[in-house]
């Protein structure tokens, strides 16, 4: 996040540079099974993001050293296309993709059933296309959505959004402007009944301020997981309208 600079002006009549209000979430959608050859997949668009989400597993683990007797092991891989940004990017792993890699699998990992799947893996593996802030967040998000297309059984989803402060004003899912010139970023990750398994800062809040960030990413989760679980109502609920196929055996 950079110095905010006092010569930009991030409303207008109340309104952002996207002319969203304050508390308000980017258009956000969601499309689960979108990959054919995948146990389970999602392709999410939250804002300028376009994300995609793929999940292998449970299988068996290779190499087997890495075998956990009592449970599954769950590897998340998170990747920026060299294509997602406007100044293209070095292909391959860097230092910020291994470490957004391990506060994703560390915010999804407590809420899978490992304990179901010894001495095996469940591979996730989140693809940014196109970058506009908040990457992580709309990766965990499609991931969530991936390992329930997959079957993968769960204690309950994992939603995520983050806060930010710009031009000393607290604002919801902040946008790529908005992220490189605020004061403050804060993404959030959660549980429907609110229980937190990722919380990183950015940038420096008040008490209060902090208080209230916290609260109003909560909020955009709890509308996020709203559209995660519509997503894959309606996905199954199709599926099970589809008529079967009529097929004729010849004797």
């Amino acid at each position: 996040m950079e110095e905010c600079n006092d010569n930009i002006s991030f409303f207008k009549e109340g309104l952002r540079l996207d002319s969203r209000r304050p508390d308000e979430l980017r258009p956000i959608k969601i499309e689960a099974g979108v990959l054919a050859r995948a146990d389970g997949s999602c392709y999410i668009e939250m804002g300028g993001n376009k994300v995609i989400a793929a999940v292998y597993g449970p299988r068996e683990v290779h190499p087997r050293h890495l075998q956990e007797v009592t449970r599954a092991i769950v590897r998340y891989r998170y990747n920026m296309a060299s294509f997602s940004v406007e100044e293209r990017k070095r292909p391959g792993p860097d230092r910020r993709s291994h470490e957004i890699s391990k506060v994703s699998r560390e915010a999804l990992e407590p809420v899978i059933l490992t304990s179901y799947f010894p001495r095996s893996v469940i591979d996730v593996f989140v693809e940014v296309l196109q970058a506009d802030a908040g990457t992580r967040t709309a990766g965990i998000n499609a991931a969530s959505v991936a390992l329930a297309d997959a079957g993968i059984p769960m204690k309950s989803m994992i939603s995520a959004c983050a806060a930010g402060k710009v031009g000393d004003t607290l604002v919801l899912d902040p946008m790529k402007e908005e992220d490189n010139f605020g004061q403050a970023d804060m993404p959030v990750a959660m549980t429907p009944n609110g229980d937190i398994t990722l919380l990183q800062m950015d940038g420096r809040f008040t008490k209060d301020e902090f208080s209230q960030a916290l609260e109003m990413a909560m909020k955009g989760c709890r509308e996020i997981y709203e559209l995660q679980r519509k997503c894959l109502i309606g996905k199954y609920a199709q599926l099970e309208t589809e008529p079967f196929l009529e097929v004729q055996v010849c004797d």
